[in-house]
């Protein structure tokens, strides 16, 4: 049994007593390294998760429930919204293993994590397993023989105000995602789905590609200058830049709006173009420049919060470039075997033992002088804050440097260790001190302007926490480090200057930059839109359900998200509101501290009611309402279709979102012109001019021209698998009262691919022949006697004899290779797979951090793949061989590596009843070790 510790025999355990005890925790490393902390009277085990949840499907509902009108949902809507709990098909062995281990034992402790979640499954877990023997809580927040200890000795009751607001939680999202997605797949298209917080973070994504579709940039000018402050100056040279010219300021990126014009406040600002800044520039060549002012203050910078969990999340992707849900993988790991307390946690507080293990490490390592004069406790400003557990922090009572753990963890392991105790350990130091400097500089240009310019630097006189740690900067926001120093020699009032250069700068304004992972995070936690716990389960989802896709590492929304969020916005507004979902957070958190009552919650969001603000769900008539009334008049045509401009004809172009994908629309003399969209076209780089160059290869295809031999049409297609030709074969008249044809007797038209080097955009009717003349006939074996072709295939070009095939190396030897040399290739042996000559990488990488080895860009037979010779991972869509990043790639090895080997197939065979029996009981009794007893 996977995660069982523990033993028959009675001795004295964590509290010195013989009473023996089960204690269940989520997962099988858990178990294992609780266990060994604890005496021999205890017998640790894992429930491998979850073990009870809703239905899935109609198939997991038990009979007796069939034909109830709420089994479709799962919770009985008319009964207190009773949830019809299952224990899951693949639990069911848990469960039987875990009521077994009960019958030896004289108490239950539930050890499962001390959140809402946690203490949800503890619940199940009694409901399941309905113990006859006492049952106590056993919470912790880090997996230490300390606290493990403490936790044995000092076990509570179970919290039911917590259990009620995570099963809250879970009906909501349950009566939220079956009674909206049903309107998706009949209005959209099927498959689809939404849910209470992933349709807002989809939103999020949609709105931010909205406002950079609209974006009209802004050009202004200004000019760069190379100060000369003469040769007893240190540095002799700094930069500037012209700020103001006669009094006016110049025009910078912040004066300009998304439309390219000034905003409203920015109407008296001077804006330079091209010629002026080349004029300026000349007339100020020759000029003597005076400081004019200086100002200098003091820089004071304190100390970053210890993380908690969507600081880590968002830290770890600036820093570490790791997605959110890599981040919690490998934090989960470091829990679980004891290096850091619990990882989901919306406290920036530490206790008083973290805060005394951190000054004193800090002073070990630093000095007293770089520690604060007192212990540091930081609060929380943002919406829906809990302050139910401790910051993430590195376990124990005195904390392991990276150092001390580096041989213990893999590479990931170690570089999120190593970020927690630099943050850890740098929220207890003190402040960075220095001084910054604001210097204006005065010419006259010879046409008469006064010309202004500013420089302005920064210097660190005490390094402080920074001497530990300094926080990544988002690099598309422009941020400048807190340890960035800009030097300036020492100026006075009045100093004459020279300018060593004068440079004009054009400048254009930038859209606002997409989402990426750590950017959503912050967002959704400003907003309080959903638990920082669950936001990398979210981020996933969204790109698992094809809303959403990365481009680098920027989040992308697909065209079927623009549909979704379009139509829930037009027509279900108030459930993808931001300031409602919030809201909706802060009563879900008041069921959990018991200030609300949950059935009457749900009662109210449902059905209807005076729960919520002025215009919520409930007191708009309850979602059932809001979904059951005037879904037929939408109209689905208008749903699936975004306007994105108009052409020079002032035709409006769509994007229309169909079934089997989306594609372009526009009329033409009263016809409806198609064209397909690659899938990999962000929407905001959709343009006018791409546009025409999709509709000359629209749905029906381009014509190349006709066939000379049989007199057929040929097209050049775009299809689902790639661009290909085709001939269009003419429609047959039927004789008179002859029966008709059925398709399968019909004629198929030639189709081919097109070849690798080849664009659709580009190829000709003489390639298009030469393609549909495939197979070539290369000529006949003399042995054997078969027929040898050359063909293009789905995995390149090949030559096949009878059921022989043979890869061929080029495209150009499909057409040039001669009988001779087919037969050289056939006399040698085939070889396969590992065997098989191998081809040159697409890309070479870095070395994976956690393998330790090179990475390899590989094109595969489903396409494009990066491997570390230990695992091989696809990559995605949004994805590419030329930009691909050491970061990506080994972001897609870790995903594929949590993921583990792919499961052996079961033998079929079928074993005897009391084989089965006897086979079951030895593996029960390997299963059970004897947890070490602690002296």
């Amino acid at each position: 049994m996977a995660g069982s510790t523990g033993t028959k025999k009675k001795s004295a355990g964590a509290n010195g007593s013989s009473t023996r005890r089960l204690v269940i925790v989520e997962s099988p490393a858990k178990a294992r390294k609780i266990a060994s902390y604890l005496g021999g009277n205890f017998v640790v085990e894992s429930s491998k998760g979850h073990i009870r949840d809703l239905p899935r499907g109609a198939a997991d509902v038990p009979a007796k429930y069939k034909g109830e009108s709420w089994a479709r949902l799962g919770v009985d809507v008319d009964n207190d919204f009773e949830p019809l709990y299952i224990v899951t098909p693949d639990k069911k062995s848990t469960v039987t293993e875990l009521k077994g281990l009960l019958k030896d034992v004289d108490e239950l402790y539930l050890a499962t994590d001390g959140d809402r979640e946690g203490e949800a499954i503890a619940w199940h877990l009694l409901e399941a397993l309905k113990p006859k023997v006492p049952v106590r809580r056993m919470v912790f927040h880090e997996i230490t023989e300390s606290a493990i200890r403490a936790a044995a000795e000092n076990p509570r009751d179970l919290d039911n105000d917590l259990v009620d607001a995570q099963e809250t939680r879970r009906i909501l999202d349950r009566l939220y995602g079956y009674e909206v997605s049903p309107v998706l797949w009949k209005k959209v298209m099927p498959k689809l789905s939404a849910g209470r917080v992933q349709s807002v973070a989809t939103r999020i994504v949609v709105q931010r590609e909205r406002e950079r579709m609209s974006f009209v940039a802004a050009a202004y000018w200004d000019i760069s200058a190379t100060m000369d402050a003469g040769a007893e100056a240190t540095p002799r040279n700094f930069n500037a830049r012209l700020v103001t010219v006669d009094g006016a300021k110049l025009a910078t990126g912040k004066d300009f709006g998304h439309d390219g014009q000034l905003k409203a406040g920015s109407q008296d600002v001077r804006t330079l173009d091209e010629a002026e800044a080349n004029r300026l520039a000349t007339a100020l060549a020759d000029t003597q420049f005076t400081v004019s002012s200086v100002e200098a203050k003091p820089y004071t910078r304190k100390p970053y919060a210890p993380f908690m969990t969507s600081t880590l999340q968002q830290e770890s992707g600036r820093k570490l470039r790791f997605s959110a849900e890599r981040t919690m993988r490998i934090a989960q790991r470091l829990y679980e075997n004891g290096y850091i307390t619990y990882m989901r946690t919306d406290s920036t507080t530490l206790s008083d033992t973290a805060l005394t293990a951190a000054r004193n490490q800090a002073t070990e390592l630093y000095g007293a002088q770089y520690v604060s004069n007192s212990p540091r406790q930081y609060t929380r400003k943002v919406k829906n804050a809990q302050e139910a557990h401790e910051a993430i922090r590195p376990a124990g009572e005195v904390f392991r440097t990276p150092g001390q753990v580096a041989n213990e963890l893999d590479t990931e392991e170690f570089r999120l260790y190593e970020l927690i105790w630099q943050r850890t350990i740098a929220s207890q130091m003190a402040d960075a001190k220095g001084t910054t400097v604001s210097v204006r500089i005065t010419g006259n240009a010879a046409s008469g302007e006064e010309c202004t310019f500013a420089a302005s630097g920064r210097t660190i006189t005490f390094a402080g926490f920074l001497k530990a740690y300094v926080e990544a900067v988002d690099s598309e926001s422009g941020g400048e480090a807190d340890d960035a120093e800009r030097r300036l020699p020492e100026l006075v009032k009045d100093q004459r200057l020279t300018a060593a250069e004068l440079s004009p700068d054009g400048h254009s304004t930038s859209p606002p930059a997409r989402y990426t992972e750590p950017r959503l995070v912050s967002t959704l936690e400003e907003l309080g839109i959903g638990r920082p716990s669950t936001y990398a389960s979210i981020i996933n989802t969204i790109q698992n359900r094809g809303y959403v896709w990365k481009k680098g590492s920027a989040l992308v929304p697909s065209w079927v998200a623009f549909a979704v969020v379009g139509l829930l916005e037009q027509h279900f507004e108030r459930l993808v509101d931001y300031d409602f979902t919030a809201a909706m957070e802060d009563e879900l958190d008041s069921i959990a501290s018991g200030d609300q009552a949950r059935t009457a919650w749900l009662s109210g969001f449902y059905f209807g009611g005076q729960s919520g603000p002025t215009g919520s769900v409930g007191r708009s008539g309850g979602l059932k309402k809001l979904v059951g009334s005037g879904v037929e008049h939408i109209d689905a045509r208008e749903v699936n279709s975004i306007p994105m401009f108009t052409d020079d004809a002032g035709r409006t172009v769509y994007v229309r979102v169909g079934r089997y994908g989306p594609y372009l629309e526009r009329e033409v003399d009263g016809s409806s012109q198609r064209a397909n969209l690659p899938e990999d076209l962000p929407p905001d780089e959709l343009t006018a001019q791409i546009a025409e160059e999709l509709f000359a290869t629209p749905q029906e295809g381009r014509t190349l021209g006709t066939d000379p031999v049989s007199g057929h049409e040929i097209v050049a297609k775009e299809g689902r698998f790639g661009p290909y030709v085709t001939e269009i074969l003419p429609e047959e008249p039927e004789a008179e009262g002859a029966k008709k044809t059925s398709k399968a007797k019909k004629p198929k038209p030639r189709t081919a691919s097109l070849l690798k080097s080849m664009v659709i955009s580009e190829v000709t009717l003489d390639d298009a022949l030469k393609l549909l003349s495939l197979p070539r006939v290369v000529g006949t074996d003399p042995e054997s006697g078969n027929e040898i072709t050359a063909q293009n295939g789905r995995y390149g070009p090949y030559l096949k004899k009878g059921t022989d095939s043979r890869s061929l190396e080029t495209e150009e030897q499909i057409f040039n290779i001669t009988l001779e040399e087919a037969l050289k290739i056939y006399a040698e042996p085939k070889r396969r797979g590992r065997q098989a000559a191998a081809k040159p990488p697409l890309k070479e990488l870095g070395n994976d951090p956690q393998s330790g080895k090179p990475m390899v860009v590989k094109d595969g037979r489903f396409g494009p793949y990066v491997t570390d010779g230990e695992y091989n991972a696809s990559l995605r869509k949004g994805d590419s061989v030329e930009e691909l990043t050491d970061e990506r790639a080994a972001e897609l090895l870790s995903e594929k590596r949590a993921k583990g080997p792919a499961p052996k197939k079961r033998s079929t065979a079928k074993k005897s009843t009391s084989t089965k029996s006897s086979t079951t009981k030895s593996s029960s009794a390997k299963s059970k070790t004897t947890a070490k007893t602690k002296s």
